[in-house]
């Protein structure tokens, strides 16, 4: 695998989801993705109890591939960006293992700064150092 700043990478990935251009969002998207990559969604716990509730084995969100990627972040960004509502940054530093690194990142409101929600990213690596499995566990 090749040298990656995990710091650097979960910078860049925190920036896609706050990125008010949808050009350079999809940009970011191929050059921190592969081409086959996943995203994968615990939702919040309320969700996730109603999934199972109306007989969902499993209440994982999924998007596959630089086009769902792309359009994931874009509706996670006009729900909750382009408002002007909330912002999303990083938490916790990357921390890294071989090809998996992971962080903690956070919302929070434009206006008064204050903290409305935020989850656990594990990110696997392939071996060009790209995202190949992205696992997000939202508290």
């Amino acid at each position: 695998m090749s040298a990656i700043d995990a710091q650097d990478l979960i910078e860049r990935y925190i920036g896609v989801w706050n990125e008010p251009d949808a050009e350079i969002r999809r940009k970011c998207v191929h050059e921190l993705w592969a081409e086959d990559g996943v995203h994968l969604l615990r939702p919040p716990q309320e969700m996730h109890d109603r999934a199972v509730s109306l007989g969902f084995g499993t209440a994982v969100l999924e998007a596959r591939g630089h086009d769902e990627l792309h359009a994931r972040m874009t509706r996670a960004y006009e729900e909750f960006v382009a408002p002007g509502t909330y912002v999303f940054r990083i938490q916790e530093p990357a921390r890294r293992l071989n090809d998996v690194i992971t962080f903690r990142w956070e919302s929070f409101r434009t206006g008064d700064g204050q903290v409305t929600g935020g989850g656990l990213e594990f990110l696997v690596l392939d071996e060009e150092g790209r995202i190949k499995a992205d696992y997000q566990f939202v508290d």
